[in-house]
């Protein structure tokens, strides 16, 4: 049976590639399809894979401005033959699921999040945007919007990333979806016996993650926090942080293990489809303040392995923090540790392969012409990439 995979773009690790790495560890014949590519910003494991581009590749600067060309990567799918292929997994955040496969086929979606700059963060994004696209949005997000609808209704199978996702996917899409976690590598991450009094705060520094509420409600209070993580909000982060605060731009793995294990608690204050980061930190040991919203919900149980809030703004963290420390000296590491090893590798894999066989199945394929076995299969590897995957 020959396998396809679509993942949207390729040019940097993060959370989906993680993912795209698992698949392609229980399809290891099958061929990558995607809009651009940069091996330079992969993992080996991806690197080292077959993958082809659309002719969005071979517009100019396609590499570092493919998000300029999303009015046009809806053609450029629907123009990738993939009529060779049996099954076809399309990995969606971005236009993925809407390539054209034979009748015969199956395809099956996992579904990362609905593209939330057309969706739900429409007007976040417009508002953040230059002036050229914030000219230009409302011209082609409409049309993208019921090329996005229509295009959901080519999967025999839609699988969500969290419960969370898979209601946007109804709402925006009109179809159900399975839910089947993200793969979290627990076993990379061990608690410490040295924890600090500082808390963490990890990830883009962009606007809808909220880094500015952590930095204004530390600042106030005087406690101590270690900001890791780059992006445009760099610049005005420093300047308004208090000396309590300090920013790291990258840390290596091991170093960002040591970060996660030693800290007082990672404050998540951003409203995420699934979030890994808050379950590498619970298989270290370490508890979460998590904004109640997103998939957060489903990761931190609340009162246990860390404690949820729900006034995003920084008076609102601010009794957070005052109510988690006095919660502090009930908390047990290993209930954290415990809750982490719901999110495994091999469990999304088992999931994922229930899935598809059920999907081949309908269409009168045995599921033995499936994935690989998942006892055949080996964790991924470590890499120099890693500390990067962790951070996005």
């Amino acid at each position: 049976m020959r396998v396809a995979i679509v993942h949207y773009w390729l040019v940097q690790m993060r959370g989906g590639e993680r993912v795209l790495e698992h698949l392609c560890d229980m399809y290891p014949q099958a061929d990558i399809f995607t809009h651009v590519v940069n091996r330079a910003k992969l993992s080996p494991k991806l690197a080292a894979r077959r993958i082809h581009t659309s002719w969005i590749s071979r517009l100019p600067f396609a590499t570092r401005h493919y998000q300029k060309y999303l009015p046009l990567m809806p053609a450029a799918l629907e123009a990738l033959d993939l009529s060779a292929y049996d099954l076809v997994i399309s990995c969606e955040a971005g236009p993925a699921k809407g390539i054209i496969t034979r009748p015969d086929a199956v395809h099956v979606t996992y579904c990362h999040s609905p593209m939330r700059y057309i969706w739900d963060q429409y007007h976040q994004y417009r508002r953040e945007s230059g002036m050229g696209a914030r000219l230009m949005m409302p011209l082609f997000a409409p049309r993208l919007r019921q090329w996005d609808m229509a295009s959901a209704a080519r999967s025999d199978r839609i699988i969500a990333n969290s419960a969370y996702v898979a209601a946007r996917v109804r709402k925006f899409w009109g179809r159900e979806a399975q839910v089947v976690h993200p793969p979290v590598d627990t076993s990379l991450f061990a608690p410490v016996d040295d924890v600090s009094g500082e808390y963490l705060w990890a990830g883009q520094l962009i606007p809808y993650k909220l880094p500015d509420v952590a930095v204004e409600a530390f600042t106030t209070s005087g406690r101590r926090l270690h900001v890791v993580g780059t992006g445009p909000m760099l610049p005005r982060l420093k300047a308004m942080a208090g000396p309590g605060i300090r920013f790291t731009e990258r840390l290596d793995f091991n170093a960002l293990r040591h970060a996660y294990a030693t800290c007082k608690a990672l404050v998540f204050t951003s409203e995420e489809d699934f979030g890994m980061i808050p379950v590498e930190v619970m298989a270290s040991g370490r508890p979460v303040i998590a904004y109640g919203r997103g998939g957060a919900l489903e990761s931190v149980v609340d009162g246990l392995t860390g404690q949820f809030y729900h006034d995003s703004s920084r008076d609102g963290l601010l009794t957070a923090l005052e109510r988690f420390e006095a919660w502090l000296p009930g908390f047990a590491p290993q209930d954290a540790i415990s809750r982490a090893e719901d999110f495994t590798p091999a469990r999304f894999r088992e999931a994922m392969a229930r899935h598809i066989a059920s999907a081949l199945a309908g269409h009168g394929l045995r599921a033995a012409e499936g994935p690989v076995p998942i006892k055949a299969v080996m964790p991924p590897a470590h890499d120099a990439h890693r500390s990067e995957l962790a951070l996005l």
